[in-house]
């Protein structure tokens, strides 16, 4: 065999050593190392070396949170009802050698420990609470399930309910129950509407009659003083034809005897009204017809004698 033969063969051979010491590890994995069949070490993400034939990788561990979902199980409440819980758990693995030699299969593991937590969790509250405590159960369960899975090198990151379901009986009456609920909460709203649909017309009438009283008052009064003025200029205008009348009389050299007689022609046209029970007369007037009386009797004297 010549030289360059057995160089060759001796490169390959350490080719291949390398190749199969070279180890190179993903982001966000790590590698469980043994050691003729014992733990030796954990290998990180990128380039690492190992001794072959020494040393093994007993299982790659993903470090990325992983979602542990089952199908729907069921479990009884407090109050004796059935209900239906679909769940999902998230779990992140934080120490690899706990992962892989504590327990067998931390993924059923963890599956079986959220089924019989939830069931205990479940059975100590009544329907009613079982449905609208949704966080408070989450809670429970990450308690419970944290204490339990530390020794095995995991983390619960979060707990969520997906769904629960009541028996359908159950879901009926509770259907009826919204229905009723909401034909109540419409009546009540329609209530509320007419009721300030009622108040809002009462204003309105009440704003309106207001309105209506105003304008009439302000009607009356206009009116009012629409008479008073009609009053003063009537009294103006009689007042100046008295005053005009009086001027003229006066201008014409009318005396007294006249006017007394000019007033007993108009005594009976003043006594036919039926609301004229009480008349006037001037303190000039009665002068007057003291005057005109002693004409008369002066008058009456002299037939007499000329008999």
């Amino acid at each position: 065999m010549t030289p360059i033969i057995i160089v060759a063969l001796f490169v390959a051979v350490l080719l291949i050593i390398f190749w199969r010491s070279v180890r190179i590890v993903p982001h966000s994995m790590e590698d469980v190392v043994e050691r003729f069949g014992k733990f030796h070490r954990t290998l990180q993400s990128g380039f690492n070396i190992v001794i072959p034939g020494v040393d093994s990788v007993r299982e790659r561990i993903d470090r990325r949170v992983q979602v542990v979902s089952f199908p729907p199980q069921s479990a009884i409440t407090e109050d004796n009802l059935a209900v239906e819980v679909d769940s999902a758990v998230y779990v992140r693995i934080v120490d690899a050698y706990r992962a892989t030699y504590e327990v067998a299969d931390f993924i059923r593991a963890v599956e079986q420990l959220t089924l019989a937590t939830l069931r205990n969790v479940i059975g100590g509250m009544n329907l009613e609470d079982t449905l609208t405590s949704r966080d408070e159960i989450n809670r429970e369960l990450k308690t419970v399930l944290d204490e339990a899975t530390s020794e095995w090198g995991i983390e619960i990151s979060r707990i969520e309910l997906k769904g629960i379901e009541p028996p359908s009986s159950v879901q009926e009456a509770m259907e009826m129950q919204m229905r009723a609920d909401r034909e109540k909460r419409a009546q009540l709203l329609s209530a509320e509407g007419e009721k300030q649909a009622a108040v809002l017309r009462a204003e309105g009438e009440r704003s309106s009659a207001v309105l209506r009283a105003k304008g009439a008052a302000e009607a009356q009064m206009l009116t009012a003083k629409a008479d008073a003025d009609a009053q003063t200029l009537r009294a103006r205008g009689e007042a100046d034809a008295i005053h005009i009348v009086f001027k003229s009389l006066h201008a014409s050299g009318v005396d007294r005897d006249v006017l007394a007689y000019q007033y007993l022609q108009k005594l009976p046209e003043i006594a036919q009204g039926d609301a004229n029970k009480v008349w006037i007369v001037p303190s000039e007037m009665g002068q007057a017809l003291h005057g005109v009386g002693s004409a008369f009797e002066e008058l009456r004297q002299e037939a007499v004698r000329d008999i």
